[in-house]
């Protein structure tokens, strides 16, 4: 069986500085506890907005520690600091708009300024990336909106075969013909 690695990433000046808790980051880590049943190992890491390290940070992640799938929080507005999604199109191959797109229209039901997000997804060799906002109750509505098609995108770049609690969350793969 292959080892299920999800990489955690938080993108925070003060939250890298030990200025305040990085909850963030602690949200991604319980949400994947709630949605999962196969057994995984969470590799995270809290980093300054940096472009260059937060690309550095996703290629580590991916091609080092093989994480099959990594998820960011932070860093995914309009401000001049945030740069989490043009760190995630330099380090992908295949960008899936798809997310962002889903995770915009979700957000959109609880807040107007959901419009000013910028997250998105893609793929980097075996892993998938995946931008969220940075607010754990938004995390968690864009984590339940997405991570029915999670699993099977992992399936599809030969990653681990995960397995979801579905009294949580319902992993969708299409019937085999």
């Amino acid at each position: 069986m292959n080892e299920i690695k999800i990489g955690v990433i938080t993108a925070s000046d003060r939250a890298s500085k030990g200025i305040y808790e990085d909850i963030s980051g602690v949200a991604i880590q319980d949400t994947m506890k709630d949605y999962l049943t196969s057994e995984f190992e969470i590799v995270y890491r809290c980093i300054p907005d940096e472009q260059d390290i937060l690309e550095n940070t996703m290629k580590e992640l991916c091609d080092e520690e093989g994480c099959c799938l990594v998820v960011t929080t932070g860093g995914t507005g309009p401000a001049l600091r945030d740069v989490t999604p043009e760190a995630t199109e330099n380090v992908c191959q295949k960008m899936m708009p798809g997310f962002g797109e889903l995770m915009r229209q979700v957000s959109l039901q609880y807040v107007p300024t959901a419009i000013l997000s910028r997250q998105t997804a893609g793929i980097r060799g075996k892993s998938l990336i995946i931008n969220l906002p940075g607010k754990p109750k938004s995390i968690r509505e864009c984590l339940d909106a997405v991570f029915p098609a999670v699993p099977y995108c992992i399936d599809l770049i030969e990653g681990p075969f995960i397995e979801t609690n579905e009294e949580v969350i319902k992993a969708f793969r299409p019937k085999a013909k």
